[in-house]
C-alpha cells in the first residue's frame, strides 16, 4: 500500500493487532487505552477512556458497567479533542460488546462532531472464528493489503490442531467449563466453544457465536467438568490468579472433579482469548496445551497459561 495520507485510529485492541498483522502499523496514529500489542504500537496517542475504575473487585466492576449502562451512559467515552487533532482518514471500532470497547454508537457521535476531517467508520462483529477471517480479509480490502498470505497461516495452524486430536474418541474428550467472570459467575463464549472444541475438549454451558451467559454454582456441581479454564475479560495472568483464588474459597470449590484432580487452570484471558483478532490462534493453542498435555507443547505454559 502506498497511500501517506492514511491516518487510522484504532478503538479497539483486536483491530490494532489485525491491522498489525497485516503490516500497516505505520499507519495508525492513534489508539484506545487499552491497546498495547504489538508494543510499538503503545506511543500513539490515546483517544478513549473508560468511566469506571477497572482495579476494583469483579463485582464492582460488574456494579459500576450496569449502572452506567442502566443511566444510558456508554462505559468508554472518546476523547474528541485528541481525535480533532490526529484528523484520521479511517477509525476502527466494533459493534460486538459495549463492554469490552467503546461503542459505534459513542464513535459516530465523536465522529459527527470533527470538523477538520470525516474518516470513514470500520465497524467490526466478530461472534465466531469465521468472523474473525473475514474481517482480517475485510481491513486488507479497505487498506489494499493482501490478506491471503496471513490468513492462510492462521488457517493451517487450526488444521494442525484438528489433525492431531482427530483420532481421540468422545471418552477422551474431557469437558470444559470456561470462566469469563467470577463474581457474578459468567462462561465465556462467541468463539470460546469453538476453540474449545477444536482443541479436544467439549464445551459446556454455552452456545457458539452467543454472547456470554451467567452460570449458577448449582449448574457447575452438578455438571462438575474435568478441566476449568479461568480467562476474565481484560484480566492479565496474575489479576486472573487473584481472581480465581477468591472463587476457591467458595464452599462448595473443593468438590469439584477438576480441583481434585489438578485440571483448573488461569490464563491471560486479556491478551488471548478476549481478543478477536489473528491472537485467536495463539488462544487455540494455548487451549490445546492445556486440554491435551500429551499432545500438544506450543511453550505457552508461564506466559500464557499456568496451573492454578
Amino acid at each position: 500500500m502506498q497511500n501517506s495520507h492514511i491516518r487510522i485510529v484504532s478503538l479497539i485492541p483486536s483491530g490494532t493487532e489485525i491491522l498489525a498483522a497485516l503490516g500497516l502499523t505505520d499507519y495508525v496514529v492513534g489508539r484506545s487505552h487499552e491497546c498495547d500489542y504489538p508494543p510499538e504500537i503503545t506511543d500513539r496517542p490515546i483517544c478513549t477512556q473508560a468511566r469506571l475504575d477497572s482495579k476494583t473487585s469483579s463485582e464492582q466492576i460488574h456494579d459500576q458497567i450496569n449502572n452506567l449502562l442502566q443511566s444510558a451512559l456508554s462505559i468508554y467515552q472518546v476523547k474528541t479533542d485528541i481525535l480533532e487533532q490526529l484528523q484520521p482518514t479511517h477509525i476502527l471500532t466494533q459493534d460486538q460488546c459495549n463492554v469490552c470497547a467503546v461503542s459505534l454508537q459513542e464513535v459516530e457521535k465523536a465522529v459527527a462532531e470533527l470538523t477538520q476531517s470525516s474518516p470513514q467508520v470500520v465497524s467490526l462483529q466478530p461472534n465466531l472464528l469465521a468472523d474473525v477471517w473475514n474481517d482480517i480479509e475485510r481491513v486488507g480490502h479497505i487498506f489494499n493489503v493482501d490478506a491471503v498470505q496471513l490468513l492462510e497461516n492462521l488457517e493451517a495452524r487450526v488444521r494442525i490442531c484438528q489433525r492431531k486430536i482427530q483420532g481421540l474418541s468422545l471418552v477422551e474428550l474431557p469437558t470444559v467449563a470456561c470462566i469469563e467472570w467470577t463474581n457474578p459467575l459468567m462462561v465465556a463464549a462467541n468463539w470460546i466453544p469453538e476453540l474449545t472444541n477444536l482443541a479436544g475438549g467439549q464445551s459446556l454451558f454455552c452456545v457458539t457465536g452467543q454472547p456470554s451467559p451467567h452460570l449458577q454454582w448449582e449448574t457447575l456441581l452438578i455438571s462438575d467438568p474435568d478441566v476449568i479454564i479461568f480467562m476474565p475479560c481484560g484480566f492479565d495472568l496474575n489479576r486472573t490468579r487473584q481472581e480465581a483464588e477468591l472463587l476457591t474459597q467458595h464452599p462448595d470449590w473443593q468438590k469439584l472433579h477438576a480441583m481434585k484432580s489438578g485440571r483448573v487452570y488461569i490464563t491471560d484471558g486479556n491478551a488471548y482469548f478476549n481478543r478477536p483478532g489473528p491472537r485467536l490462534v495463539d488462544s487455540l493453542e494455548i487451549m490445546a496445551e492445556i486440554i491435551h498435555p500429551e499432545i500438544f507443547d506450543y511453550g505457552y505454559k508461564g506466559k500464557g497459561w499456568e496451573r492454578l
